[in-house]
């Protein structure tokens, strides 16, 4: 694959391809995931899973009108495991995009900076979970996530960097940034070994 031969460049993220992951694909109902995405923060894989089935339920579909969720009763979403905060997130996200015609169209159509810009206008849409949609979603292929844990342990591991004292550490997501320049045109794919490094590094 052409991202894996470009990444291999790198000597020391060369640890981390042990083979290549397989490729990107655009995901439809971008709105709805980013409401998924914030629906998953800080639980497992298999908790998110039980939440999400929930919410399908409770909508009577798996894609539902953005009109339906701002119409739901807050208190049916905590009844489902929503946090009172994530509920008034869910909304957010469904009144903005509603309100300003967000549609996978409209975002396919845009810079990823552009989106990133837009989206985290929304209270409760970090950069990081735009990042999210930007890779697994609309398919973005030089995206890097520098304020994601996994990746910074990663790197530092590779890298052999000091691990900084204060979480939200300019110099060193500068540092990480700078070093993700030279994976560019493919950083997302350079981000998915570091994540899949992170959690089975080779012996």
């Amino acid at each position: 694959m052409e991202y894996f031969t470009h990444l291999s460049k790198d000597k020391r993220l060369k640890k981390a391809l042990v083979s290549p992951l397989p490729l990107l694909r655009v995901h439809p109902h971008a709105p709805l995931r980013l409401m998924q995405s914030i629906m998953s923060q800080q639980l497992s894989v298999k908790v998110a899973h039980v939440l999400h089935e929930r919410f399908y339920h409770l909508c009577g579909c798996k894609n539902p009108p953005l009109q339906q969720i701002c119409d739901l009763d807050p208190l049916k979403l905590r009844a489902i495991g929503l946090s009172h905060a994530k509920t008034s997130y869910i909304h957010n996200v469904a009144r903005f995009c509603l309100e300003n015609k967000i549609t996978d169209r409209r975002l396919r159509s845009m810079p990823s900076e552009e989106i990133i810009e837009l989206l985290t206008a929304i209270k409760g849409v970090g950069r990081w979970t735009v990042e999210m949609l930007l890779m697994f979603t609309l398919a973005r292929e030089d995206i890097f996530a520098a304020d994601d844990l996994g990746i910074q342990l990663a790197m530092i591991s590779l890298y052999g960097l000091k691990r900084p004292e204060k979480p939200n550490d300019k110099a060193f997501k500068s540092r990480l940034a700078e070093i993700s320049a030279k994976w560019s045109p493919y950083r997302t794919y350079g981000c998915m070994h570091l994540w899949a490094f992170k959690d089975n590094p080779p012996l």
